[in-house]
């Protein structure tokens, strides 16, 4: 939900706020954070919470700090706070009791006196430093990444964060192995002659770093609010029934997609229902095995060992069966019952009776069809065609 800056031109293209202006909504965060707990009232206001998360670079890092003045600060600010050997500058992105309630879920104490404050609101010459700041962001990368790429280091760099004052600089990359980057900050501090602060992240990271598009059409998860990344194994696939495809089930960071993580709990739940030994059953034909649940349809779907057609069980059924089973006794049907209307399927014939369903005249009548789509299907013969052939 944008602010009234946010609404399109005359063209149909949206305008934006860019932060320009104190944004309520901070709907040009990329990692915006509604808070729910703005408008409640509290008993005792001299007990809310003084510690504010800012965010930088257009959310793709969040911290916190403490408001230790008077002043009230409010989402969408742009406030300088304390940086190394300097400042630096950031947007307030959440405020209020909602920051407790983070902290105690980061496991971060509140009276950490390690925390950093925030100085000021930000005025107009520490706007225009961090704008500065900025634009010379896209060639210190361009130049960094070359300077790898001469010492031979196996690592790639994502992104290149310039503090508001320019005195220090991040670079964020990614490795597989240990990166030994001792003479790479050398030679980083002395062509950019700033402090520098290498910082490894995951592949997932960098994807939220770089942003885009996934597979459903919308914004990547963890460019917009996913900031917790889990881990995701090929598990979860099998649980929900999807083939085991790395094109599909991996997204762009070449891992597997954080969605697989969705609505694994569900399909938990739903799986406590169905029996757990009946990987097979015992039947005259042979053993049918099991190649999938559905737990939508609360089915069980079977293979026999004659054939490829799927039979798709009940649970009390599979459980009669299994039951049958360990009497001894092997069924001769495993009775499946039709998907459409979910009624149990008539048992097939050993053999159908096909005499008298095919006449000649009905053969005589479709060959008289395709010989008259075949003359219509034929192009017009020329007149010099006609008297050569004449």
């Amino acid at each position: 939900m944008g602010c009234s800056g946010c609404s399109s031109s005359a063209g149909g293209s949206p305008l934006g706020c860019k932060s320009n202006g104190g944004c309520s909504s901070g709907s040009c965060n990329r990692l915006n954070v509604h808070d729910w707990l703005a408008n409640l009232p509290f008993a005792n206001p001299e007990s809310a919470c003084k510690i504010v998360e800012i965010s930088f670079n257009n959310g793709s890092r969040k911290e916190y700090y403490r408001n230790s003045s008077l002043q009230i600060y409010f989402k969408g600010d742009m406030v300088a706070v304390e940086g190394v050997s300097g400042f630096d500058v950031g947007m307030v992105n959440v405020t209020g009791e909602l920051v407790r309630l983070q902290l105690k879920k980061k496991n971060i104490d509140e009276g950490n006196t390690e925390i950093k404050k925030i100085l000021r609101r930000a005025n107009d010459m520490d706007l225009q430093k961090l704008k500065e700041s900025k634009s010379r962001e896209p060639e210190a990368l361009t130049r960094a990444r070359a300077i790898a790429r001469q010492l031979k280091l196996n690592m790639k760099l994502c992104e290149v964060e310039i503090q508001a004052d320019g005195r220090k600089a991040t670079f964020f990359y990614t490795a597989d192995d240990r990166v030994d980057f001792r003479e790479l900050i050398k030679l980083y501090a002395g062509e950019f002659k700033v402090k520098v602060e290498m910082r490894q992240i995951g592949a997932r990271q960098e994807a939220g770093k770089v942003g885009g598009i996934g597979s459903c059409g919308r914004e990547l998860c963890c460019s917009t609010w996913l900031t917790d990344f889990k881990s995701v194994n090929t598990t979860a696939a099998r649980y929900q029934n999807l083939s085991i495809n790395q094109t599909k089930l991996s997204g762009q960071c070449g891992r597997l997609k954080c969605c697989l993580n969705y609505e694994l709990d569900t399909y938990l739940d739903a799986l406590q229902h169905f029996p757990d030994d009946a990987d097979f059953l015992e039947t005259t034909r042979g053993n049918a095995m099991l190649i999938k649940k559905d737990i939508f349809k609360n089915l069980m779907w079977y293979v026999l060992p004659d054939n490829n057609k799927q039979y798709p069980l009940t649970i009390d059924r599979v459980k009669k069966i299994k039951a049958l089973n360990k009497q001894g006794t092997r069924v001769e049907e495993l009775e499946p019952v039709d998907v459409t209307t979910g009624k149990m399927k008539e048992a097939e014939p050993e053999f159908v009776d096909v005499v008298g369903q095919i006449s000649l005249r009905s053969l005589e009548r479709n060959s008289k069809k395709r010989k008259q789509k075949e003359q219509q299907n034929q192009p017009p013969r020329r007149r010099d065609d006609r008297r050569r052939g004449r």
